[in-house]
């Protein structure tokens, strides 16, 4: 249906312009306020209807079948639970042809009394979100003669769930961080943009509804970034695939690397990110003069190295270390964790015939993340991470950013 894909485009078109006004943590559905904007359009004239055109990206003749079509889409997409609202005082005659593409049950009626509405908005409210949003974001008064609404309630599960870790935030605090390993390289892309690059991580969820995660340069502002996912999904972006990437520094916190491996492995993609201060990982072995590893690390017939750990023929095939730093107002706080294993010496005695590509992306600073229905590439929700979720045991002492900071 050509009216629908077009709806589509207009409203991941508002989610960019939407964002290239943030400049801290957020989160918006431009996909609940542009039906509202369609319906309106649909019965506006003038100058009104003029602005309203410019805002959805559509004429406005068509702005009304485009918004109930929208929000049949919605209704449709599995995992997303919407509804539209409209609430009018006994007085207030409405344009049947108006009300007549309105869902059924949409309708209801204003008293006048503004506490008694409250409760029934409030109430309409929580029971379309399922109680997570209490209260009707409307200022009602007496004089308040139309109410018009939408909810969304999105929910996915994570087909390759993460596993939780000790994160860290802009050397801010340990956060709630979030790791794991994927054999689907090209989740990750990466694309050029005129501020700068931008990495993209697909996680894929159920239901058909996937987040994409969008990581900038430190200097690219948060609507950039963001404006970069969305051209990204409309395919006006071209995003190079983690298999195409070449080795090193990727793009912005994305490396990747080759290692040999005896058998053969699928290439792979390691994300650590945050449930929404500073985290390192090194690799010794990547420098293992400076760590006196070079021969514990040959894998080659000779002395053993570690005959008094072992009467094994060990030899060391990881070496690596994490660790975070929280400086906070009352002092600086470290932690590392460094691992060290080994496999038998000689265990295969054949040469590496095979070759694997691994990717790791690290989102441990201000990112930005769109909800997207899969089949469609409508974006559902969109945001900005800014302070993530503190690491539990770190959360009496934890106090977010402001903009000031």
């Amino acid at each position: 249906m050509q009216t629908i894909s077009t709806s589509i485009r207009a409203v991941n078109r508002l989610t960019a312009r939407w964002a290239s006004g943030i400049r801290e943590g957020t989160v918006f559905s431009a996909a609940g306020v542009w039906p509202l904007l369609a319906l309106l359009a649909a019965g506006a004239t003038g100058r009104a209807r003029e602005e309203l055109t410019e805002a959805l990206g559509l004429p406005a003749d068509r702005a009304g079948a485009a918004g109930r079509e929208l929000l049949g889409v919605l209704a449709e997409v599995d995992g997303l639970e919407s509804a539209l609202g409209l609430w009018t005082e006994r007085t207030v005659e409405l344009r049947e042809e108006w009300a007549a593409g309105l869902p059924l049950e949409t309708h209801g009626v204003l008293t006048g009394d503004p506490a008694a509405d409250r409760r029934a908005l409030d109430a309409w409210a929580a029971r379309r979100t399922g109680g997570a949003i209490e209260h009707m974001p409307a200022a009602l008064r007496p004089d308040t003669v139309l109410v018009l609404a939408t909810a969304l309630v999105l929910r996915t599960d994570w087909e390759v769930p993460f596993e939780g870790h000790v994160g860290g935030w802009l050397g801010r605090y340990r956060s709630a961080g979030l790791v794991r390993e994927v054999p689907d390289i090209d989740s990750v892309s990466v694309a050029r943009t005129g501020p700068g690059a931008v990495t993209r991580v697909v996680l894929r969820g159920d239901r058909g509804l996937d987040v994409h995660l969008l990581l900038g340069t430190e200097q690219t502002a948060p609507g950039e970034v963001l404006a970069a996912g969305t051209d990204m999904l409309a395919g006006t972006l071209d995003a190079v695939p983690g298999s195409r990437l070449p080795e090193g520094t990727a793009g912005p916190g994305l490396s990747v690397h080759k290692r040999r491996t005896h058998t053969a492995e699928p290439p792979s993609l390691t994300l650590f990110t945050v449930e929404f201060t500073l985290r390192a990982e090194h690799d010794l072995l990547a420098s293992h003069a400076l760590f006196g590893l070079s021969t514990a690390a040959r894998d080659t017939p000779g002395p053993l190295p570690f005959p008094g750990v072992s009467p094994e023929p060990l030899v060391l095939r990881s070496a690596r270390q994490a660790m975070t730093a929280t400086f906070s107002a009352v002092g600086f706080k470290a932690a590392a964790v460094t691992t060290m294993s080994a496999i038998y010496q000689g265990r295969s005695p054949e040469e590496p015939l095979y070759e694997t590509v691994r990717a790791v992306a690290v989102f441990e600073r201000p990112f930005g993340f769109l909800a997207v229905h899969r089949e469609t590439s409508l974006v559902l929700t969109a945001g900005w991470v800014a302070d993530p979720k503190p690491f539990p045991e770190d959360e009496d002492a934890y106090v977010p950013a402001t903009s000031e900071d």
